[in-house]
């Protein structure tokens, strides 16, 4: 008689949860699309301000999930990316280095504008246990609105600081931010107004 091999099924270990997660959105980025010239300087911006906010989501036991697009590189994982990106020079790569992912950090590749699109991330934060996003990124008027839209959709709280997004004009950028404000009820304080609302319950401001 053959015997009966018991089905042997994959359990990763759980994760540690994260009730608030920082998302950032596109950050690593060549910027070589029409219009990009006028984004540089307010993106290397914005890539500051994240980089300090996420120092504040480290201290506070907050997840970091790298959502960028993949440009159409099928074949490029999101390491040979930053490595692209942070190789060159001008605002590319002050970006890139100035949000360097971390082993700690999660990455993802999107293929089209919202990070939640054809992408795991959903589940991601399902395991992660969480219900609020605070969204970083470029531009606030396209990739960053589109995964507003559907963070929103999905029952996730917003923040959205507006300090830490960036788009082809402070118009542009302002309309986007209000939009999400009003439609999506994102909060959209600047990193340095509400960095404390990144604690966990049970952690003490200090």
């Amino acid at each position: 008689m053959k015997r009966r091999t018991a089905a042997r099924t994959i359990a990763p270990p759980p994760l540690d949860p994260s009730p608030t997660v920082l998302l950032l959105v596109d950050f690593i980025n060549p910027l070589r699309f029409e219009g990009a010239e006028h984004l540089r300087e307010p993106a290397q911006a914005a890539a500051r301000a994240a980089a300090r906010l996420r120092r504040h989501a480290d201290a506070a036991g907050v997840q970091s999930i790298y959502a960028n697009d993949n440009y159409g590189l099928w074949r490029a994982d999101f390491a040979q990316l930053w490595q692209r990106c942070s190789a060159g020079r001008g605002a590319s790569a002050t970006m890139a280095n100035a949000l360097r992912p971390r082993r700690r950090d999660f990455t993802i590749l999107k293929p089209r504008h919202s990070a939640f699109y054809a992408t795991p991330l959903h589940l991601l934060l399902q395991q992660l246990q969480c219900r609020r996003l605070v969204l970083t990124g470029v531009a606030a008027d396209s990739c960053l609105l589109f995964t507003a839209m559907d963070a929103y959709l999905r029952g996730y709280s917003l923040w959205v600081p507006a300090d830490c997004t960036a788009a082809e004009s402070d118009a542009d950028c302002l309309q986007a931010l209000d939009h999400m404000a009003r439609v999506m009820k994102a909060d959209i304080d600047p990193s340095d107004a509400g960095w404390r609302r990144l604690l966990q319950p049970g952690k003490d401001a200090g």
